[in-house]
């Protein structure tokens, strides 16, 4: 008798039929198929021991169904990505979850460069200063109602100008006449003294220390001879044509100050009346 050749499942006779050897035996098709073949997750169909399978973790597919969810492309020779068991080509996962440029309104594709601000993205070529739009990368910059600057595009625009010499103010500064001035160029118009945190006065809008002011403008005191500024509350008292400090109005003889009182004058003096009534 000659020896038997049977599947090692349904038992038929193998001879003059396609079959498939393994480790336990021969098996017909159809036997192997439904013993070995795996289910596809997509068609729920057996995969077939002359069909191409494909496999991504602990689910396996058929290759024509192993494709994008969305817009059902192939993904068997593409890269792709898996978002909630759901596989995705890069084109659909960046068009859904991936950030749109600010700039441009492009999708900002997965580890592309690109710079993150207020809640914003831009391609790294698209984030511009609004100035001279050249890109910003790595610089410092200053965002302006919705607009970003390189920092000497911001300055060169909106930063205040110095009323003597033009020039930008970067920091610091002092203000004269509602104006912004550097603190080296208010100086006194006619020494050049430094004004800046000294009380200082002006004439015709310039500027002038206190020393330059009383000796080139401010009226002599009658007694001491020396200037009468009246600043810091400063007080003093005239009469006709002249001026006196109010320490230095006083009886020329008894030295009485006369500030609030009766005066008589007598020559280039001021007398109390007393004095003036007591004769010379």
């Amino acid at each position: 008798m000659s020896e038997t050749f049977d599947c090692a499942k349904c038992s038929e006779s193998l001879y003059g039929r396609k079959y498939i050897q393994t480790d336990n035996g021969p098996y017909c098709v159809p036997c192997y198929d439904n013993t070995f073949a795996k289910t596809c997750s997509e068609c729920q169909q057996l995969i077939g021991h002359d069909s191409r399978e494909l496999f991504y973790e602990d689910r396996h597919f058929h290759e024509g169904c192993f494709r994008c969810c969305r817009c059902q492309r192939s993904l068997a020779d593409e890269p792709f990505t898996c978002q909630d068991s759901e596989l995705l080509c890069n084109d659909c996962y960046c068009s859904a979850f991936s950030s749109k440029c600010s700039a441009c309104g492009e999708t900002v594709m997965p580890g592309s460069r690109k710079l993150e601000y207020g809640g914003q993205t831009w391609h790294e070529h698209c984030f511009l200063c609004s100035g001279c739009e050249q890109p910003l990368g790595s610089r410092s910059f200053v965002p302006d109602k919705g607009a970003h600057y390189c920092v000497p595009c911001y300055e060169s625009k909106f930063a205040p100008r110095c009323a003597r010499c033009s020039k930008m103010l970067t920091q610091g500064g002092v203000t004269y006449r509602d104006q912004p001035w550097h603190r080296e160029c208010l100086v006194c118009t006619w020494c050049q003294k430094p004004l800046a945190g000294q009380q200082f006065t002006s004439r015709n809008e310039d500027p002038y220390c206190v020393d330059c002011f009383g000796e080139l403008f401010a009226p002599k005191c009658s007694s001491c001879k020396r200037p009468i500024v009246g600043l810091g509350g400063g007080k003093y008292v005239s009469f006709e044509d002249r001026h006196w400090h109010h320490s230095c109005f006083s009886c020329a003889r008894c030295s009485t100050s006369l500030v609030g009182q009766g005066f008589v004058p007598d020559g280039d003096q001021v007398l109390c009346q007393g004095c003036s009534q007591a004769g010379p």
